[in-house]
């Protein structure tokens, strides 16, 4: 992976090596799956229950989102989002509901990086 990239992805919070790792190290599949990212619902389903108060679909979306990051390798927004699903799954909604501006923020810092690095 070409050196701006990387530093571009990692700064974003992507493991850049964790996630070549997970790809056996095929850092083109390692590419193409971060350049799906955004393809992934959840984020917009999570926005969308948290504004409708729907605690259920929140909380699907919350723990969809957080496996997609956890695989690959974007360790700041996994944080998050896990620290969101075990608040949601402990009963503390607002806690969960507070969260959501830092992960609002944290995804739309990835998908920038995203779409720079793969532009």
């Amino acid at each position: 992976m070409e050196t701006a990239r990387r530093e571009l992805l990692v700064n974003a919070g992507i493991d850049v090596d964790d996630l070549v790792a997970r790809c056996m190290g095929n850092v083109q599949l390692a590419e193409r799956l971060l350049q799906k990212f955004s393809m992934d619902a959840n984020y917009r389903t999570l926005c969308q229950a948290a504004q409708d108060k729907d605690r259920d679909k929140a909380l699907q979306a919350a723990h969809g989102l957080k496996g997609v990051c956890g695989n690959l390798s974007m360790t700041t927004l996994h944080a998050l989002l896990t620290e969101q699903v075990l608040a949601m799954r402990s009963g503390d909604w607002e806690k969960a509901e507070h969260l959501m501006p830092e992960i609002v923020c944290t995804y739309e810092e990835v998908t920038a990086a995203l779409q720079k690095a793969f532009s």
